[in-house]
């Protein structure tokens, strides 16, 4: 079978450089460092950090005092930000650089006594860490009837924001719905969502034209991962999400001629490689990749980890 690699695919810089802020944490502080929350959104890389002497927790309470603390890539509510200051635990901030500009511009547009509507998932970390950075009344919408449904304080006061691992085009559409309803709205161009997404998004496509199957590789729980899956799906090509090698079925691809892969924002490389050695213990396998863009964006590391080398 021919099988056909997406460009671009995997680590975007900021689950880079969350990660290299754990390994840099380790080489300067030593284990066990405490992470609120999964760093990133995939269990291969959560093992791997918790076998080094990583501990993953959900609130800063389970955190020992004087605790090496890591906010995920993310970002935390300013009550986790607090509760963490109250404690005086030592902190590193590995909240993606693009995660953050949202909480500012929706700070921003809360400091011009406007309203703001999150465009975002319930229940997802991103998502909590921004509505807990705006302050004022921030509302939530997931779908477009929870916009015919909004009461707001005042419809010619309102700004949105969105969560950055969203679809494009579905965020198109919620953004057309609110300045429908609410026709002063202002907020960022659809452009300010995460370049990686993007990226990703454009490259699945591409790949959809030229496969007969998708796999996606990410996590369950990644919401960039599934948006790639679903897409392809939209796109009329059986799409299925791959957590690791392990859990291919052969009956996929059956009779497949081309078979597609790409990788959600937070898989590690090693599990697209072990995808093709899977593939080929399956059958005869011809190897491409597809042209796409080539991502050399880098975020800077925290001052107090910038002269620290990773493990």
């Amino acid at each position: 079978m021919r099988v056909v690699l997406a460009q671009p695919r995997g680590f975007c810089a900021g689950v880079e450089r969350a990660i290299e802020i754990v390994e840099r944490a380790l080489d300067r502080y030593g284990a066990p460092i405490y992470v609120r929350h999964e760093i990133v959104h995939n269990r291969h890389v959560v093992d791997r950090l918790r076998a080094k002497g990583v501990q993953f927790v959900e609130e800063i309470s389970d955190v020992p005092s004087g605790g090496v603390t890591i906010f995920s890539a993310h970002g935390v509510a300013e009550s986790v930000e607090r509760a963490a200051s109250d404690r005086n635990l030592p902190v590193i901030d590995a909240t993606c650089p693009l995660v953050s500009k949202v909480h500012h511009e929706g700070q921003r547009y809360v400091a011009q006594g406007r309203e703001v509507i999150l465009i975002g998932h319930a229940g997802h970390p991103e998502v909590e860490g921004t509505l807990g950075q705006i302050p004022g009344n921030v509302y939530l919408v997931s779908t477009v009837a929870d916009i015919e449904r909004l009461q707001v304080g005042d419809p010619d006061q309102l700004a949105y924001v969105t969560q950055t691992t969203l679809s494009v085009d579905d965020t198109k559409v919620m953004i057309d719905a609110l300045k429908q309803r609410f026709p002063t709205i202002i907020g960022p161009d659809t452009k300010d969502i995460c370049y990686a997404t993007q990226n990703r998004q454009h490259a699945v496509r591409e790949l959809a034209k030229v496969a007969d199957v998708i796999l996606v590789v990410g996590a369950r729980n990644s919401s960039n991962s599934n948006r790639l899956r679903e897409i392809g799906q939209e796109l009329g090509k059986p799409s299925y999400l791959v957590e690791d090698a392990s859990v291919l079925d052969a009956e996929w691809v059956a009779g497949a001629g081309t078979v597609g892969i790409t990788a959600g924002a937070s898989a590690p490389e090693e599990l697209v490689e072990e995808l093709v050695q899977a593939l080929r213990r399956i059958g005869q396998v011809e190897l491409e990749v597809l042209p796409g863009i080539d991502e050399n964006i880098r975020f800077r590391m925290p001052a107090e980890l910038a002269d620290a080398s990773p493990r």
